[in-house]
């Protein structure tokens, strides 16, 4: 009885957000400070940057309420970066460890730097621990940044050519990325699929912004970028828009100049994709891969470059459909906008002041998208540390959360959330040292180590992985 009402909770909040018309939500707590880049712990708290200048260093973080809801979460604050270091539009990722690491930044301290500081924050210390960018290096800048399938994280110097490999355990690197055409200046990246079906599996793509229109791949096994061809205009302003790997497979390339594109991993080739309609593009701006497949874009004018008055839209493959806008739309631009996808399944947008909004889309995920567990453990006792749960997709089909040039906040990893049966109360464990952080990996079989949280209720629980807010089938789990 208790485990088909704690099963009944499960389907009901994942229908809850993914069902119904699509709408915005503020906080019930909204933040005392202005929320900017926030990205996804792999606890299932969201981290957020303090934008204010008159606030340095500052970051937040947004831990959802026993039901699971983002909405009717509360604020912490988080340890300060360390003195000096204050960027904005910088590249940040959550690495297969659980730790996150930010690098560069084109302002610092409110003045444009191109900085070559960097920071990495461990979670169960809350503490970050200074290095710096690549030595040979004189900036990094607003610098893309991904997550190579092996876990090793790729940067882009923000005003040359090249790239550099972060080993996060030595806090070393190594120059990578012969062939690029052109600087990566402008240019955002995305992951494309790291399966056998795929030609330069686990590589990283980018539409050039100088030798327009042509598109490159970094392949991974060579540390070199091949030409993929040309596509329709997609950069205008020293930009392009975000790129997103839908769940269905292949990766929606907004424009700055209004067009769109659309790349199919498998056979390596481009088609057009529909034109924003009333002069909107999505220079620099966020989207997310939403569960149903969709993706959520932010526009705003095409001219004069980053001006006021958003548009939300969502793409479903094949046509854009324009969505509600959040309160503040009217006088963001696309470039101050942030999207991260939660594990419910919405999607929270910040954009630099104290109004957080949270969109609940409609629409729900195909059973073939699931994470599929193979092996995990029955008993768990709270206090101890490092479970292993084995099985596929369990890093998702995408990056999922996705933005123009000096934003990253990708959320392709594995997280463990435990319904207690008897309460129906959601908890978080810590997962970490996933064995890999490709997407769309297909029947290869991946894992990841877990740590309960102390605060886990005891008793029968049912327990699911989620990646990018699609679950696996729930398993029934004792926690001691």
């Amino acid at each position: 009885m208790k485990v088909s009402r704690v099963l009944i909770f499960v389907a009901s909040l994942i229908s809850a957000t993914l069902s119904g018309a699509q709408s915005w939500t503020p906080l019930t707590h909204q933040p005392t400070f202005a929320a900017s880049t926030a990205l996804l712990l792999t606890d299932g708290s969201v981290m957020v940057q303090d934008a204010a200048v008159a606030n340095p260093n500052h970051w937040w973080r947004l831990k959802p309420d026993n039901t699971g809801s983002y909405i009717n979460g509360t604020w912490t604050q988080i340890a300060s970066l360390p003195f000096g270091y204050d960027p904005q539009n910088f590249a940040s990722a959550v690495l297969a460890d659980g730790r996150v690491v930010i690098v560069g930044g084109k302002f610092n301290l409110g003045t444009l730097a191109e900085t070559t500081m960097a920071a990495i924050y461990d979670p169960s210390s809350n503490s970050w621990t200074s290095f710096s960018g690549p030595p040979t290096w004189s900036q990094v800048g607003d610098a893309q940044s991904t997550v190579l399938p092996d876990g090793t994280l790729m940067i882009g110097n923000c005003c040359n050519a090249q790239q550099a490999l972060l080993n996060a355990s030595t806090l070393g690197w190594t120059i990578t990325g012969a062939g690029k055409a052109d600087s990566n200046a402008g240019e955002t990246w995305a992951a494309v699929p790291d399966n056998t079906s795929t030609p330069h599996r686990g590589g990283v793509l980018t539409v050039d912004v100088t030798t327009i229109p042509n598109t490159e791949l970094y392949d991974p096994a060579t540390g070199t970028w091949v030409g993929l061809g040309s596509t329709v205009p997609l950069a205008a302003c020293n930009e392009t828009g975000p790129l997103v790997l839908q769940n269905t497979g292949n990766i929606f390339a907004t424009g700055a100049t209004g067009n769109t594109a659309i790349y199919h991993p498998t056979s390596a080739t481009w088609t057009t994709g529909p034109t924003f309609p009333a002069g909107q593009g999505a220079m620099g701006g966020p989207a997310a891969a939403l569960p149903s497949g969709n993706v959520l874009v932010q526009t705003s004018p095409t001219s004069p470059c980053n001006s006021a008055g958003s548009h939300f839209y969502e793409f479903n493959g094949s046509t854009l459909t324009a969505v509600a806008n959040p309160p503040r739309a009217g006088v963001d631009s696309a470039a101050v906008g942030r999207l991260l996808l939660l594990p419910t399944g919405q999607v929270m947008y910040t954009d630099s002041s104290n109004d957080v909004e949270i969109y609940t889309p409609t629409g729900t995920f195909n059973f073939v998208w699931q994470p599929t567990l193979n092996s995990y453990p029955s008993n768990i006792t709270v206090g101890a540390s490092w479970y292993t749960i084995t099985g596929t997709q369990l890093n998702g089909l995408s990056q999922a959360s996705m933005h123009g040039v000096g934003a990253q906040a990708a959320t392709n990893y594995p997280l463990v959330r435990i319904t207690n049966n008897a309460t129906g109360h959601v908890f978080y464990a810590f997962t970490h040292n996933h064995s890999s952080m490709g997407v769309a990996t297909a029947g290869v079989q991946v894992s990841t180590l877990f740590d309960p949280p102390l605060n886990l209720e005891r008793g029968p629980s049912t327990l699911v992985v989620v990646a990018n807010s699609i679950p696996s089938a729930p398993v029934a789990i004792n926690v001691f």
